[in-house]
């Protein structure tokens, strides 16, 4: 494919950051455009009604647009021949996708109830944290979500990631998989305790390995962090 891709992101997101990664490490040609603010406009908003970010825009989908990092991850796999990303073999895509859907459906919201809250972002409808609930029930409800983050990722060591934990997640070397939860992890520093050293270990490993195709992109959600911690230093 010679098209040049659009994608559609918000820079310090760690759901774009995956994807972004991806783009640079395969040598994608690629478009990055900053939507921060306009994903309810009526410009994004009738190209994307979910307002979700990633997005990426090609003439070869259906529709001309698509969502969802993992499914992005997958389809720019597929559709650029990147196999060292993507496994072939059933087997090891079997773990990939795997990995990513647990990730999307399993760790990912749970993550999410337990980082947002202290990085001031908003949560879904039915939330606890976006209901009448006391401040010390939501409170209760992100402690609660933190525990089970620390749970979840040894879960994931133990069924996802090779060499027990010291590997990469389908093959040996850095797969979807491994972009998608190294990316997540970005956000750890906004738990409450820090994640398992293991688990720090994975995403230095994952990052040495992809070299600058990460480091690029994670510089973005750091330097985000860096300037929520300011942020809550002056006040």
């Amino acid at each position: 494919m010679s098209e040049t891709v659009k994608l559609n992101i918000i820079p310090p997101s760690v759901n774009n950051m995956c994807v972004r990664v991806l783009l640079r490490a395969g040598g994608i040609a690629h478009e990055e455009v900053n939507v921060f603010g306009k994903t309810r406009g009526e410009e994004y908003a009738s190209k994307c009604p979910t307002f979700a970010t990633p997005s990426l825009e090609s003439a070869a989908l259906p529709g001309g647009i698509m969502v969802e990092s993992c499914a992005i991850l997958s389809y720019l796999c597929n559709a650029h021949g990147l196999d060292q990303y993507y496994p072939r073999d059933p087997s090891a895509r079997a773990v990939v996708d795997s990995a990513n859907f647990h990730h999307t459906g399993g760790f990912y919201p749970v993550f999410a109830r337990a980082v947002y809250p202290n990085m001031g972002f908003p949560l879904y409808p039915g939330e606890t944290q976006t209901s009448e609930a006391s401040d010390e029930l939501k409170a209760a409800a992100r402690d609660q979500a933190e525990a089970e983050v620390h749970r979840l990722l040894e879960v994931i060591k133990t069924c996802f990631i090779g060499k027990g934990g010291e590997g990469f997640i389908g093959a040996d070397s850095p797969t979807i998989a491994d972009m998608r939860l190294a990316a997540s992890l970005e956000f750890a520093p906004s738990l409450n305790n820090p994640i398992a050293d293991w688990a720090k270990a994975y995403v230095a490993r994952v990052e040495q390995a992809l070299g600058d195709a990460y480091t690029g992109p994670a510089s973005d959600v750091r330097g985000f962090l860096e300037y929520l911690k300011s942020q809550r230093a002056a006040t």
